[in-house]
């Protein structure tokens, strides 16, 4: 079944389990007896100590503390990792990764896994697997493929090779989970707050901008390039800039810029119109920009006025 409109796709994954296939990521094995000792070195968060089937969010960043890729790290046993990041994002870190791992026992070698996402609080119906909290994974069959289940912010990653994609999205659509469109689940992940690398969030960002520390970032971790600037500015300092929610009047594009009193305060990300919350937007924008305070949009069709708010725009799942 496919459901006729974007209001029925949304109220599939707010209330019972969609199914999003297509999805595009870069995929990347690290393997070897040095490969969570090589990690550790390289991004922000945890790896040394993450259990075989758990996972992290981490970035990698530039000496200056600013983005170059983000990405999920899903351990698979003591020598073996899998991670996924954004196309935007892959060859730079698959470039970084191969480049700096002289002198160490392990290897950094692209791949390719097909991705099914359930999106919806019936995730775990439709596939019986809970495994934990988010970035936890357990191994599962499904449709004769061996394939990785992960715990998302919204429900669970399907990972498998891509020459059985096609059998396990039929499986899970047996299942019950119902084909929904990306539009449906980005509506989702701009309520709740999250930016994605390349559209909200760039290389000209840090961690603390673009409000993904608090998930991203260890203090207590060993040395990792960009780690000065990012625990200066934590400790020490206050970020310029911020992840903002905007509430628009009207339609705006990403790109479009954010003004108050004529100064510039940064551009529009993603903007998506929710069925619970009208119409929305994430933005990176100067400090300038309190939640509270009304800012404007200049859009080739004239300027819209936006309210700016605290993330998340909504809280969880509807019941």
């Amino acid at each position: 079944m496919t459901l006729p409109d974007l209001d029925a796709e949304y109220r599939q994954v707010r209330e019972e389990c969609g199914l999003l296939a297509g999805a595009t990521r870069d995929w990347i094995e690290v393997t070897g007896p040095d490969a969570s000792e090589y990690l550790q070195s390289q991004v922000t968060n945890e790896t040394e100590d993450l259990a075989t089937g758990s996972g992290t969010y981490a970035a990698l960043l530039d000496r200056k503390g600013h983005l170059q890729a983000d990405m999920r790290i899903l351990r698979l046993d003591d020598e073996s990792f899998l991670l996924d990041t954004e196309p935007a994002a892959g060859p730079a870190l698959l470039k970084h990764l191969g480049m700096y791992k002289i002198g160490r026992k392990v290897e950094v070698e692209g791949t390719e896994r097909s991705l099914l996402s359930l999106v919806g609080p019936g995730s775990v119906e439709v596939t019986g697997l809970a495994p934990g909290v988010e970035n936890d994974f357990t191994e599962a069959t499904i449709a004769g493929a061996e394939c990785l289940v992960v715990v998302t912010a919204n429900g669970l990653d399907v990972i498998c090779a891509p020459e059985a994609e096609d059998a396990v999205r039929t499986q899970l659509e047996a299942d019950r989970a119902v084909p929904v469109s990306e539009a449906a689940a980005e509506i989702l992940r701009v309520e709740s707050g999250r930016p994605r690398f390349g559209i909200d969030m760039t290389e000209e960002n840090m961690p603390a901008e673009a409000g993904i520390v608090e998930r991203a970032v260890s203090f207590t971790k060993g040395c990792y390039i960009g780690q000065e600037p990012v625990a200066r500015l934590h400790y020490k300092g206050r970020p310029n800039r911020h992840l903002r929610g905007l509430k628009l009047a009207g339609p705006v594009s990403p790109g479009d810029p954010v003004q108050l009193d004529e100064k510039p305060l940064g551009e529009i990300g993603t903007a998506v119109l929710s069925p619970a919350s009208g119409r929305i937007a994430l933005a990176i924008l100067r400090k300038e920009a309190e939640p509270g305070s009304t800012v404007s949009v200049e859009t080739g069709e004239g300027p819209v006025e936006a309210q700016v708010v605290e993330l998340p725009f909504v809280e969880g799942f509807a019941t």
